[in-house]
């Protein structure tokens, strides 16, 4: 694991042409991820624009200099669409405000720490008093361009319901096709999408509402609200911090389908294998909130 400041400001070298690359003078950040994407390095044809090192091609980062195969793997503004959404962004995290999702400032941002294949690992936090502290990226629920936001484990789990419940509405909406002007004036059948909003956006108030208590009570959540939302919500492409949240928790109770199958068993640890068959069944929601 390494500090930013000890990757910026290192030579690049080429170790199959014994050539110096240039110099990385900062990194890029992808912070939907929270991984550095790339080192930014500046070059004798420094007024040609910055160039791009994709941290997957980096061979090694020692104390003198960071290592690559070939001078290749360098790429220029031109060639690095991949990572423009990113440059636009423009995230740096350092020197950004530490909060709470509740409102509370920690301190200020002051380092990063880098570990293998880039991952954020952790971040280094002064608060006004000059006292340094860390937090795990697991802690943080946004890598924003002024702001890094904490969450603790409740804040996590609302805002995790939160973007499940967004993420599958953009989805609905992107899948509907556009309405038409209605000349009957029979009741029409409620879609998948009226439905969903009805089941899933009191389940979602009743977390909010949640907010001051040491975490939700998934045993409140009536059963047949559980079933009717899997009958609309579809399987989710579930991301790396998702499945961080979940994985290691265990369940409150015994979680099964309308058919009867067992998703999980009350006391259960949650697997990969827990996510996968709960994600299938169309109940990750529920499994969210049925958690400690």
């Amino acid at each position: 694991m390494k500090k930013s400041v000890e990757i910026i400001g290192l030579p690049v070298i080429s170790i199959t042409e014994g050539r110096d690359l240039g110099m990385s003078k900062g990194l890029l950040i992808d912070a939907k991820h929270g991984a550095v994407a790339a080192i930014i390095i500046e070059d004798e044809d420094w007024y040609r624009g910055v160039k791009l090192l994709p941290y997957s091609s980096v061979v090694a980062i020692g104390d003198d200099a960071v290592t690559v195969f070939n001078s290749e793997t360098i790429l220029t503004l031109e060639d690095a669409g991949d990572f423009e959404t990113m440059m636009d962004a423009n995230i740096k995290i350092i020197d950004t405000k530490a909060i709470t999702m509740s409102g509370t400032i920690q301190g200020k941002v002051v380092e990063i720490y880098i570990g293998e294949g880039g991952k954020l690992e952790k971040c280094e936090i002064e608060d006004a008093m000059g006292n340094l502290s860390e937090i795990t990226s697991d802690q943080i629920a946004i890598f924003g361009k002024q702001v890094t936001i904490i969450a603790s484990e409740h804040e996590k789990n609302n805002q995790m319901l939160i973007d499940i419940f967004n993420k599958e509405k953009e989805e609905e909406s992107a899948k509907e096709p556009k309405k038409t002007a209605q000349k009957s004036v029979k009741p029409q059948k409620k879609s998948k999408k009226a439905v969903k909003e009805e089941v899933e956006e009191p389940v979602l108030q009743a977390a909010a509402e949640e907010s001051d208590a040491d975490e939700i009570d998934a045993d409140e959540i009536d059963a047949n609200t559980e079933e009717a939302v899997a009958e609309v919500e579809e399987p989710v492409e579930i991301d790396e911090r998702q499945r961080r949240f979940v994985l290691g928790k265990t369940a409150r109770r015994t979680l099964k389908t309308k058919t009867g199958v067992v998703i999980v068993n009350k006391g259960d640890v949650i697997t990969d294998e827990i996510i996968q068959r709960a994600n299938l069944a169309k109940m990750f929601a529920p499994l969210t909130l049925n958690i400690q």
